[in-house]
């Protein structure tokens, strides 16, 4: 099996059984043993900075609030802006959704 590519039956098996959490509870308990505690805060801030993005406020505040670098910052405007959409879905179903304007215009 080619590794490489993230889309396989392995990762399919983890989405599956993410699918399958019931509460925040089971969520953490699930993420703190499959991840490091590190990871999961890098995970959150990159969530945040995807919400902070869709109220388009600066990169330099996000950088600023979250401690992540601007090519990090630059790299989830790009998914959020180009990317499979999986940041909007989220955004929406959480009601952070908030009316994006083209990331190339925004001053950085």
């Amino acid at each position: 099996m080619n590794m490489k590519n993230w889309d396989n039956k392995t990762t399919e098996d983890l989405f599956k059984s993410i699918l399958k959490l019931k509460n925040i509870g089971e969520t953490k308990k699930f993420f703190r043993d499959l991840l490091t505690e590190e990871e999961i805060i890098e995970f959150g801030k990159r969530w945040q900075a995807a919400q902070m993005l869709s109220k388009n406020i600066s990169y330099e505040e996000i950088e600023n609030k979250t401690g992540l670098s601007s090519r990090t910052v630059a790299r989830i405007s790009k998914w959020l802006n180009e990317g499979m959409g999986g940041y909007k879905l989220m955004l929406k179903k959480t009601n952070h959704y908030h009316s994006l304007l083209p990331f190339a215009k925004r001053l950085r």
